[in-house]
């Protein structure tokens, strides 16, 4: 059987941007996935993040849009709203070659006036997390009599937050007569039920994670208390030389206190939790995406839809009590052919958990004893980049060939020491190589962009 994109009965157009964007072989996700979903099924598919899932739903119902249809046709439902981001992101890029395409991400934690805005004005593609969704279905701002396909991306987190009612609620505003996807990293008792209560004779996919066991080397470390785990980790960081590093911890405020802590230390450290506003959690992870910061301390909720390929490490500072979750964790690393680091750091408490997870893993997880203790200042690595902010964006039509041009041509910045330029909807970002962020933030500062003044700043560890 043939994994080459071009087998599959797609519009000439998605398979022109497919081979323009180096999708060439589909990943064993969509491969199973795909043949299934364009001929209309319902689908049950246990698939992890990095897994290549999103274009295994997004090419399906990018096929069955009428885009000369201006109606809400698709609808993706995300546990989170960086998932949501990141899922609007890809389905954007899957669809460049089908023009007037118009995808609207509904998420909470913004105003919903811009939103009331934008739904006036009509929308083929729906993401969002399901509060968000609700609030608009009982405001009679969404209408979804036209919508042929719901997806639901990531089901068990979606059940992990209690949303389980908010499914129920959006669901009967749908069409009975559609087609439903259903992806899942892990299928526990709730994923049954809410298959049996919205899909038709589901095909029921199952793939082996992307992540294999040679790519990630598992360690363990035995630690006293929260102290020792904080030391533990900061002469880790010294001794892998890692570009990029993923500490999982329990609760929201630890995920604060390790991150301050490693500051403290000389690390570059950003927590990510849900108590965070949406501004900040954009910037938190734009800066660890774009690399102008190397450690992010995130809960297991808050990490979701984090799609970071460079990640050379990732430690436990809590073990989780569920396996699967451990599993899921450590697949942050090892990927895209680089070999990943997972450690975990376990006091008296936690054996347990590691007998869990061994079990599980069938096989041991290997000891190691803590890197000695005098570990040189030195040791501790700066990011490459630093990030500037602009408190302009999408809605003052600001666009990244403004900022990459004002930088390269007044500022006299090569391309090269340009990273990534993310914009949202009332402000932007951009990485600049550390060696030039002064020269860079002077330019932009004195300078203009389409002829206005725009105020920019460093974005520094406590803005």
């Amino acid at each position: 059987m043939s994994t080459a994109f071009n087998s599959l009965a797609l519009r000439p157009e998605l398979v022109a941007n497919l081979d323009g964007l180096g999708y060439q072989e589909m990943t064993e996700i969509q491969a199973a996935c795909l043949p299934a979903a364009l001929e209309g099924k319902d689908l049950i598919a246990q698939a992890k993040t990095g897994s290549g899932k999103t274009a295994a739903f997004g090419l399906a119902l990018l096929q069955r849009l009428k885009v000369e249809r201006f109606r809400i046709q698709a609808m993706v439902l995300c546990p989170t709203r960086e998932l949501a981001d990141q899922v609007a992101k890809e389905l954007r890029r899957l669809g460049r070659g089908v023009h007037n395409i118009k995808i609207l991400t509904l998420c909470g934690g913004v105003s919903i006036g811009p939103q009331l805005g934008s739904l006036e004005h009509g929308a083929h593609i729906i993401v969002g997390t399901p509060g968000r969704i609700q609030d608009h279905l009982r405001k009679g701002s969404l209408n979804l009599e036209n919508l042929h396909t719901l997806i639901f991306d990531e089901a068990d987190r979606m059940l992990d937050m209690g949303f389980s009612e908010s499914i129920a609620d959006i669901a009967s505003y749908c069409p009975t007569d559609r087609q439903t996807l259903l992806f899942s990293a892990t299928y526990p008792e709730g994923i049954e039920k809410i298959s049996r209560a919205y899909q038709k004779n589901p095909q029921r996919i199952q793939v082996a994670s992307r992540h294999t066991q040679q790519q990630i080397v598992q360690r363990a470390y035995a630690v006293d208390d929260e102290y020792d785990k904080i030391n533990t980790a900061h002469r880790l960081l010294c001794q892998q030389d890692t570009e990029a590093t993923v500490i999982f911890c329990a609760t929201k405020i630890q995920t604060t206190d390790v991150a301050r802590a490693l500051s403290g230390l000389g690390w570059t450290a950003l927590a990510l939790n849900g108590d965070m506003e949406q501004k900040d959690r954009d910037q938190t992870l734009v800066r660890f995406s774009n690399a102008s910061a190397n450690v992010l301390v995130a809960t297991d909720v808050a990490a979701r839809g984090l799609d970071v390929e460079a990640v050379g490490m990732v430690i436990n500072f809590d073990l989780p009590r569920d396996p699967e979750i451990y599993v899921h964790r450590i697949g942050r690393t090892g990927r895209a052919g680089r070999e990943g680091l997972a450690v975990s750091l376990v006091n008296d408490r936690q054996r347990r958990d590691v007998k869990a997870i061994e079990e599980y893993l069938k096989q041991e997880l290997p000891w190691s004893d803590v890197p000695n203790e005098t570990m040189d200042a030195d040791l501790v690595q700066r990011p490459q980049m630093v990030t500037l902010g602009f408190d302009s964006g999408k809605k003052s039509k600001l666009r990244p060939g403004d900022i990459l041009g004002a930088l390269t041509g007044a500022g006299g910045i090569e391309g090269k020491q340009v990273g990534k330029i993310n914009i949202f909807l009332f402000h932007a970002y951009v990485a600049v190589h550390r060696s030039v962020a002064n020269r860079a933030l002077k330019c932009l500062q004195e300078g203009k962009i389409k002829g206005k003044n725009v105020r920019v700043r460093k974005v520094t560890w406590s803005s």
